[in-house]
């Protein structure tokens, strides 16, 4: 036998195993890495997760007959039934008005009515308009099919002509000329800063 048939006789069996000696280091590397895939949630996350059905990150959107948008989102929301509303927590709007100025609504906590059309803001409820007028309290109504709403309950805030305090607030679009008008009521208290008027 020439040297040439005894290399080829040799290379015959030389790379077959130099191919399953890859396929084995190949395998065998795999199998070093951690295969077990991390959930990013806790034990405690999963156990609140399951124990009802809940949405993440719902959104919600609709324009009203006067071309206003109203966006909700929250950081989750669970359903609700025929007697009570889903509720959801971290609850944010944005009202947008037809001359394209942006009103904002944020709560720890609050629920929504799609049949009825319908939110309620509850816990640390902030309403910022685009005048610098920021207006706290503890639960405010809105609709979600019309730039409207109402706060049954005290109301607080800061604005242009200084600090006030009111019995309660309506908030609606209905007037002709597109704004949305603020009323408050019952025993409104105002502390007039004119350097806050003169910004």
């Amino acid at each position: 036998m020439d040297r040439y048939s005894r290399t080829v006789a040799f290379l015959r069996v030389l790379l077959p195993l130099s191919a399953l000696a890859i396929l084995a280091t190949l395998f065998l590397l795999s199998r070093s890495q951690d295969q077990v895939a991390t959930i990013p949630f806790t034990d405690a996350d999963l156990s609140e997760r399951t124990k009802g059905q809940q949405v993440t990150k719902p959104f919600f959107s609709g324009t009203t007959t006067q071309g206003e948008e109203i966006i909700v989102t929250a950081d989750s929301a669970r359903p609700g039934n025929k007697s009570t509303p889903g509720d959801a927590d971290n609850l944010n709007a944005r009202l947008k008005l037809a001359d394209g100025q942006l009103i904002t609504l944020r709560s720890d906590a609050g629920s929504l009515n799609l049949l009825g059309d319908t939110a309620t803001f509850e816990g640390n409820v902030r309403i910022e308009t685009p005048t610098g007028l920021v207006v706290l309290t503890d639960v405010m109504n809105t609709a979600l099919d019309a730039i409207k709403g109402n706060t049954p309950g005290t109301v607080t805030g800061t604005g242009p002509m200084g600090d006030f305090t009111a019995g309660n607030m309506e908030f609606s679009a209905k007037s002709g000329d597109g704004d949305v008008h603020m009323l408050f009521k019952n025993g409104v208290k105002l502390i007039y800063d004119p350097k806050q008027s003169e910004r």
